[in-house]
Parts: C-alpha cells; sequence; structure tokens
C-alpha cells in the first residue's frame, strides 16, 4: 500500500479541526481553527454551517501542508462531529436556510414539554434510548420548519436536507450540489429522536411526531465503510471518506473501549462518560442515554451507555470571555493552585439546564456559598471542581445501571492537560484516573474507523495494541471527606432547580 496517513476532520462545538495520523496511530500533522460562537437571545446558541464547512477546508490545506504530504499519501478520511446540532439546507443551493442550532441551544423546550405531556419524558425512550429533551436534533428541526419563512413548504416539496455536521462536512466533500452523498452513521442518526435505535431506522411515530418529512433526513450507514469520495474540486480528490463517528463515540473508540464494560470520560465543552455494553442495549434507571457505540460495517451495532454533561470546558471559556477571570484557558490551574480549596464555594453550570442524571430543564447556573472571604482563585478552583463532581454523579448513575463497578477511569479531551483537575478528578471518584498518551482521542477514533474500512488496519485487536498510559492519578483523598465534598455538592445542586417558572 502506498498511502501512509488516514486522515481525520474533527468538527467541534468551538473549532474544526483536521489530523494526519501515521500507522502507528500517532498525529503527525493538525490544522485547526476556532468558529463564532454566535447567541442570538438566552438559551439560543447558534454556529455558520458555512463558516464551518470553509474551515473545514482550510483546516485540510494546513494539515497535509504541516505533513508535508498529498492526497496520494492519505489512505482514507475520517469525519467525526458534534452530534446533535440541526443543520438544514436547500439541496439545491447547497445555502443553509438557517443557523445551524447547537446542542445546547434551549429555545425547543416548548415543543419538548408539548410532547412530554402525554407520557412524560421517557415517551419515545424505547424506541430511542433517549428522554425528550432540547439537547437532540429533533426539535431543532422542527423549529427551523416553522419558523423560517417558505422552510416547510420547500421541505414538503423535497427541497431541504437535513444533517449533523457530519452529514453537512461529508454532503460538501463529496460534491454538495454536484452529487453530494447525503449519509449519517448509526451514532449520530441515534441522537436525533428520529430513529429507532433496535432497528436502526427512521421512525414514521418519531417523524410525525416532529413533523418532518422523511425526505430531508440522511441514509443511516455504518460508522465504517466507503461512503464515497472527496470530489475533484478538493485537495484530497477521489481519496474515500470511510468513517463517521459522533465525538464521544469516536473518542470511546480512540481509546480502544471496544468490550463490555470498558469505559471513557471526555472532557471537551461539556464531559461525556461512555460505558460499552457491548450487543446489549441497556435501559437506564438513573438519567443515561442508551446509545449506539459503533457499528462497522455489516457486523452488529455495539451499544453504550452515556452520561452526557453540558457545561464543563464551556465553563472555562465563560469564565474568559464573559467575566475576564482569566486571559487564556490555560490560567485557569495556575489560579486555582493558587488557594488551597475552594473557600466554600460551589459553582453549578448549568446554563442549558441539567443534563444526566438529573434531566432538569427548569436549572440554571448557581454559584453559591459566597462570602467576602472568596477571591476569583475560589471561583476559578469551584469551576474546575464543578466538572469532577458531575463526572462523579455520571459515574455512580453508570455504576448502578451496569453494576459491577468501574475499577478505572481513562480520559480525554484538552482539560486532562489539568494535572490539578485530574487528581481531584481521582480524589472524588475514588478510583485511578489515565491519561493515554494520545490525547486526540476523538479524532484517533475516526481515522480508526475510516482505517479499517479500507484495509489500512486489520481489526481491533491491532488497535487495542497501540494504546498506551501517559499518566495515571490516584486518590489521595479520605472517604470521609470525599463523602463531605459529595454531601455539599448535592446540596449546591439543588439550589439550581426551579429557577425557569
Amino acid at each position: 500500500m502506498t498511502s501512509t496517513y488516514v486522515l481525520a476532520i474533527d468538527q467541534g462545538t468551538t473549532s474544526t479541526r483536521a489530523i494526519v495520523f501515521d500507522h502507528d496511530g500517532r498525529p503527525v500533522a493538525t490544522g485547526q481553527l476556532e468558529h463564532r460562537q454566535i447567541f442570538p437571545e438566552a438559551g439560543w446558541v447558534e454556529h455558520d454551517p458555512e463558516e464551518i464547512w470553509t474551515n473545514t477546508r482550510e483546516v485540510v490545506g494546513q494539515a497535509l501542508g504541516k505533513a508535508n504530504i498529498t492526497r496520494h499519501d492519505v489512505v482514507g478520511v475520517g469525519i467525526t462531529n458534534q452530534r446533535e446540532t440541526a443543520i438544514v439546507w436547500d439541496r439545491r443551493t447547497g445555502k443553509p436556510v438557517y443557523n445551524a442550532i447547537v446542542w445546547q441551544d434551549t429555545r425547543t423546550q416548548p415543543l419538548i414539554d408539548e410532547l412530554s405531556a402525554d407520557g412524560g419524558p421517557a415517551r419515545y425512550a424505547d424506541k430511542t434510548g433517549l428522554p425528550l429533551a432540547t439537547y437532540f436534533s429533533g426539535s431543532k428541526i422542527t423549529w427551523i420548519l416553522d419558523n423560517v419563512e417558505g422552510a416547510r413548504e420547500a421541505a414538503e416539496a423535497g427541497h431541504l436536507l437535513f444533517g449533523t455536521p457530519d452529514t453537512w462536512v461529508l454532503w460538501n466533500l463529496t460534491g454538495g450540489v454536484d452529487g453530494g452523498v447525503h449519509v449519517t452513521d448509526v451514532t449520530n442518526a441515534s441522537r436525533t429522536l428520529l430513529c429507532d435505535i433496535r432497528s436502526m431506522e427512521w421512525d414514521d411515530e418519531l417523524l410525525a411526531a416532529f413533523s418532518v418529512p422523511r425526505s430531508m433526513l440522511p441514509e443511516i450507514k455504518s460508522s465504517s465503510e466507503v461512503y464515497g469520495h472527496v470530489h475533484s474540486s478538493g485537495l484530497l480528490r477521489e481519496v474515500p471518506v470511510a468513517g463517521i463517528l459522533g465525538d464521544q463515540q469516536a473518542a470511546t473508540f480512540g481509546q480502544a473501549a471496544f468490550g463490555p464494560g470498558e469505559s471513557k470520560n471526555t472532557y471537551g465543552t461539556g464531559n461525556f462518560l461512555l460505558v460499552n455494553t457491548g450487543e446489549e442495549r441497556v435501559a437506564s434507571s438513573n438519567g443515561l442515554l442508551t446509545t449506539p457505540a459503533y457499528k462497522l460495517g455489516d457486523q452488529p451495532v455495539v451499544y453504550a451507555l452515556e452520561g452526557s454533561i453540558a457545561v464543563t470546558g464551556s465553563l472555562i471559556q465563560w469564565l474568559r470571555d464573559n467575566l475576564g477571570i482569566i486571559n487564556s484557558a490555560e490560567e485557569v490551574e495556575a489560579l486555582a493552585a493558587s488557594v488551597p480549596d475552594n473557600g466554600g464555594a460551589h459553582f453549578v453550570p448549568a446554563f442549558s439546564g441539567l443534563f444526566a442524571p438529573y434531566w432538569r430543564s427548569d436549572a440554571r447556573g448557581v454559584l453559591v456559598g459566597l462570602t467576602r472571604f472568596i477571591t476569583k482563585a475560589h471561583i476559578a478552583r469551584a469551576a474546575l471542581e464543578a466538572t469532577a463532581f458531575q463526572t462523579r454523579e455520571v459515574l455512580d448513575a453508570v455504576n448502578d445501571d451496569f453494576g459491577g463497578g468501574l475499577t478505572e477511569l481513562k480520559v480525554d479531551g484538552g482539560m486532562t492537560q489539568n494535572e490539578l483537575l485530574m487528581q481531584f478528578q481521582a480524589d472524588i471518584v475514588g478510583i485511578p484516573v489515565i491519561r493515554p498518551e494520545v490525547a486526540e482521542t476523538t479524532a484517533l477514533g475516526a481515522a480508526y474507523a475510516a482505517g479499517l474500512a479500507v484495509g489500512f488496519w486489520d481489526d481491533l485487536d491491532e488497535l487495542r495494541a497501540k494504546w498506551s498510559e501517559n499518566a495515571r492519578f490516584t486518590p489521595q483523598m479520605s472517604d470521609d471527606e470525599r463523602a463531605e465534598r459529595l454531601r455539599v455538592w448535592k446540596k449546591a445542586v439543588s439550589k439550581s432547580f426551579d429557577w425557569v417558572d
């Protein structure tokens, strides 16, 4: 085989990256560009899909240039993405009819309340594995069709397409209006509230409930197969696009969590803990999601339990951008470490309500326990600790649902470079926290999926052998102190409830 690299496109919530990986699964070169975060109203979060596509093309060029390679050196392309973000565009022009509505957006709560009135939030959970919540993309499509002039009529006429960012990037990569492939994979389809995860097909009852025309929806494929080839106008022309995984499933795949009970926790804009449950769909009684982890070609779907936390890394961005407490995200560790503890302050960042394990759309962010003693350093420390506390609550839910209890926590994502946070995380969960050698596990998972599809790698055993440990953080907190810290945290969480009438 002459091609010696796989390229992964990681279309995330705050930026788009392209990373070139070699056969050892090591990153060779990266291109990255941030895109604008658009907040038209309180609770509304949007992105510009055209900016995302422009950035995608540019970061691919950056990565190829830095690696000093061309398309002839690339065996395949994998895509990973922010999962529940909804994009609707006109198939005739390739132009979005509205900005992308981001997974954090809460504008569709009235529709969710209406659907929940008959049967509660778990009304469709048997089919979807999900509660009714603004988080997922189905209600976002409905909002666009009902609020953008002419959109519903165009959709009913078959002119509009829907996709999460993986589908948008793939459609444009493979030609857009000139024959673009309209496809998604099982992991992204499952996050729409429109897909029956038992059959992995779009469901007529759900489409009717959300008033979404079937003609808008992409074809659902596996996570690892050749979907099409890059269009002749692209830098990667004729290279196969062969892997798609939603970002959290991609990180799980990149962490080589291929067996039941194996898990990972990703620290990004939000935090997402996934535990592989094999071919068994485990229904949660603790606020977790039942979700496909991946599907390789014609093999059966592998499922997972997921604990989704809305705000972790984005809280540090908020300290930087909204309050000006820090000038860069990297500064938060030193500031937080300048005080021995949080001084009694606790920060519950329920900016979009609370996700797992509570699913409280009425919650909003609270900063409690303030006295005149509290400084910006204490607030920074409380913000970091909020990430660890929220992870502990999700971990408890996983242990209760899946049984046995996790004996270690594999972690990845940008915040894992914060050693103060990682040590506190180990202290508060009471088990070792393990950081891998390759931190870019989300992009690596997409690369693995694409590489498997084109024969660059042989099987999961070969990928598992590539995983290696970078750092291990062991608990140093006493059981009594841990229990007391958790008691106070849960008290703080209760203060965020019932804020939205």
